[in-house]
Formats: structure tokens, C-alpha cells, sequence
């Protein structure tokens, strides 16, 4: 057994030596950080139910919103800005049916921009909104 060196009468220590026990329960600790799962992250979409009745064949307008390399906003071909923009998507909004919103932002358009578009749309509770071709990403990068 061991002794202090202070110890004239040879006792015993009466201390225990912690060292390893921490030693132990810091490797015991990181194993079991390592082996918690990650938290996944989930985004909840509302998918469409398949329902027996078929579509009705109204073919509602598409409203066409480009984001040229420029940074310049077109709405059917002719340039509006964002405080337009959201007037034309509240008007569109209202109609029966609701017109889809096909939005085609250019490969090299600056993603504030984009950003600011998408942000509008939300504002204006767009319903129906779709990206029109993604296939021009292919080569841009």
C-alpha cells in the first residue's frame, strides 16, 4: 500500500486516486455522444390525395414571373416592380380559379433577388406556384 511521504507511522492513504475513474467516464461519456442519433430535420408537406373524381378540365391562366441575369422582374413579359408584383399576385389570388404562377428566375440571377420574389409570393399567399426550367441549372454550375 501505499504511504505519504509525511506519514512517520507507515498508515495507509486514505485517499482514493480518481484520475482514472474520470478518465473512464469521460471515454464512456464520448461514446455515447457519438452514438446518439442526429436529430433529422423534417419538412412537412401537404401532398395531394388521390381522390376517385376525376380533375375538372378547366385549364386556369398561368401567369409567367421571369428574374432575368439583370436583376429586372417580368410578369408576362413585361417588368414590374416588387410593390407591383404583389398587387398583380393579390388580384390573381382572388380569381376563380386561382391562375398557377410559373416562376422562372434565369441560372446566373442574383439569389437576393430571387429571395425578395419569393418572399412577396408568400406575402400574397400564393397557392399555386411552380419552377419552370430547372433543366437550365444543369450546365450552369
Amino acid at each position: 500500500m501505499q504511504t505519504t511521504s509525511l506519514n512517520a507511522e507507515a498508515e495507509p492513504m486514505m485517499e482514493i486516486n480518481t484520475t482514472p475513474l474520470i478518465d473512464v467516464l469521460l471515454v464512456l461519456i464520448i461514446m455515447l455522444i457519438i452514438t446518439i442519433p442526429p436529430q433529422t430535420h423534417a419538412v412537412k408537406l401537404d401532398l395531394p390525395q388521390n381522390s376517385e373524381t376525376p380533375p375538372p378540365p378547366v385549364e386556369p391562366t398561368k401567369n409567367k414571373l421571369v428574374i432575368t441575369q439583370t436583376g429586372a422582374i417580368l410578369w408576362n413579359g413585361t417588368p414590374v416592380t416588387l410593390q407591383q408584383l404583389r398587387t398583380y399576385l393579390d388580384v390573381s389570388q382572388q380569381m376563380n380559379p386561382v391562375p398557377e404562377l410559373h416562376l422562372q428566375p434565369d441560372a446566373n440571377a442574383r439569389y437576393v433577388v430571387v429571395d425578395q420574389v419569393l418572399a412577396v409570393t408568400k406575402q400574397a399567399h400564393v397557392t399555386k406556384m411552380g419552377f419552370v426550367g430547372n433543366e437550365a441549372y444543369m450546365t450552369a454550375f
